[in-house]
């Protein structure tokens, strides 16, 4: 059993503390362990607080340092040898681990040395199992707050549902927009991994959900919705919850009404994230067969039912990724849950893309930091985000211009996953977004 031990119990070799999730990964650390030791400093090995299972991988890490050290310095012939020692025991304070079978770090009695054995890392990364009661309580810790508001525009009157969580503070505000056929809990996920340092506000859009939009008293106009109507309607919703500017999230139909708001409401948006998303269709032509292709498949809806309307819109070359995803039937019976099959027509023929406005020659001069972010295997989509890419950077004159290009927009590549990235890889999207918010409090 090879053990490593605490390095200031190792004796009175100046030390260099090494974090590889820091400095950039393994990799990195043991270029930087081995100019640390050819100066005949002590490489430490140290993380962050952290569960064993990334504790286990940094054991071996150390592990391998000491051996790589050893063997350089026998070649060498020389036998003063650096040691190399973790820094690990922060590990002992953690109160709870995600996995279900901790590594064992601790003071060996005999030697007095904080000590890790390589070969319970080993083991733990072999079997590894999740400590379930952990992770249940992490996930429900922190109650997600739904309430209700009501919004009234011309002759029109929005019930939203609400669902919110995190800071109360208005300083860092996100705004969540779910695509066609989903609805605010699509995000409850993502919202609570970012809640600590954010409020998360998502909604049921109208048509879905519990959401209930209709024309007010004595209105003589048929309700017809529409891209422009649903974006007023929020941008009122959004002025009543908070006084301050918000980031806008936004996926696939969400996503192109936040762009949409972003480009029209900029005065109130400090930036937007737009999952799967489009500015539209610029050929008049393709927009007429669009919606008419929508509007047969509201018709349709409405004759044979939800169910085998799902049955046939999952059935899309788009959804090919989504369908091999483990909770794919989950997301299925949640789609069922829709309480208006009617509304769920009219916001597919309303906000067709085929009858949204073309946003492209507004994209050229958007100044409102945008992160685009597609999946991998969505190619239909990956297509979109580069058009959109080359028509915002059409208007750049020069190299100090594509740096401030760079500087204000974001581009994000979700791996192994397809059109539904939030769903498919939130564990990305997470990131995505926080890599967003940290570029926008700049």
């Amino acid at each position: 059993m090879i053990m490593l031990c605490y390095p200031h119990m190792r004796g009175s070799k100046s030390p260099q503390v090494i974090k590889p999730s820091v400095v950039g990964g393994f990799e990195n650390a043991a270029l930087i362990a081995q100019w640390a030791q050819q100066l005949g400093k002590m490489a430490v090995v140290s993380a962050a607080f952290e569960s064993s299972l990334s504790l286990s991988a940094y054991v071996q890490f150390s592990c391998y340092l000491d051996r790589q050290n050893a063997g350089t310095l026998k070649a060498l012939n020389d036998k003063a040898a650096p040691s190399v020692a973790h820094g690990l025991g922060t590990y002992q304070w953690l109160k709870e681990d995600i996995t279900a079978n901790p590594v064992l770090i601790g003071r060996n009695p005999h030697s007095n040395f904080v000590e890790a054995s390589v070969e319970d890392a080993i083991r733990l990364l072999k079997d590894f199992q999740v400590n379930q009661n952990v992770i249940y309580n992490i996930i429900t810790g922190e109650q997600v707050h739904r309430y209700q508001l009501t919004v009234e525009l011309d002759n029109v009157s929005c019930f939203f549902e609400v669902q919110e969580i995190g800071q109360k503070t208005d300083d860092n505000v996100l705004v969540f927009l779910h695509g066609f056929l989903g609805t605010g809990e699509d995000w409850i996920p993502i919202m609570k991994a970012i809640s600590g340092s954010a409020r998360c506000i998502s909604v049921d859009l109208p048509g879905h959900g519990k959401s209930i939009i209709h024309t007010v008293k004595n209105a003589s106009e048929k309700l017809c919705l529409s891209l422009e109507m649903i974006a007023d309607l929020l941008h009122k919703l959004i002025l009543h919850m908070t006084p301050a500017k918000v980031t806008l999230v936004g996926y696939s139909m969400g996503a192109r009404i936040a762009l949409y708001m972003a480009l029209r409401f900029g005065y109130k948006t400090k930036g937007a994230v737009l999952i799967s998303g489009s500015p539209g269709l610029k050929d008049k032509f393709a927009r007429k067969i669009r919606a008419a292709k929508d509007d047969s498949r509201a018709r349709s809806m409405v004759s044979h039912g939800l169910q085998l309307f799902l049955e046939s819109w999952y059935a899309g070359e788009l959804w090919t990724s989504l369908r091999t995803h483990p909770h794919f039937s989950r997301i299925i019976a949640s789609r069922l849950e829709q309480h208006n099959v009617q509304s769920l027509a009219k916001v597919l023929t309303g906000l067709s893309i085929g009858r949204q406005p073309s946003l492209w020659e507004e994209l050229k001069n958007c100044r409102i930091p945008l992160m685009l972010i597609y999946g991998e295997k969505d190619t239909k989509f990956k297509k979109i985000t580069e058009a959109m890419i080359n028509t915002m950077c059409s208007g750049l004159e020069n190299g100090h211009e594509q740096e401030e290009w760079n500087k204000i927009h974001k581009v994000f590549e979700v791996p192994k996953c397809g059109h539904a990235a939030h769903l498919e890889n939130p564990l990305s999207i997470i990131s995505a977004l926080r890599q967003f918010l940290n570029s926008t409090r700049l």
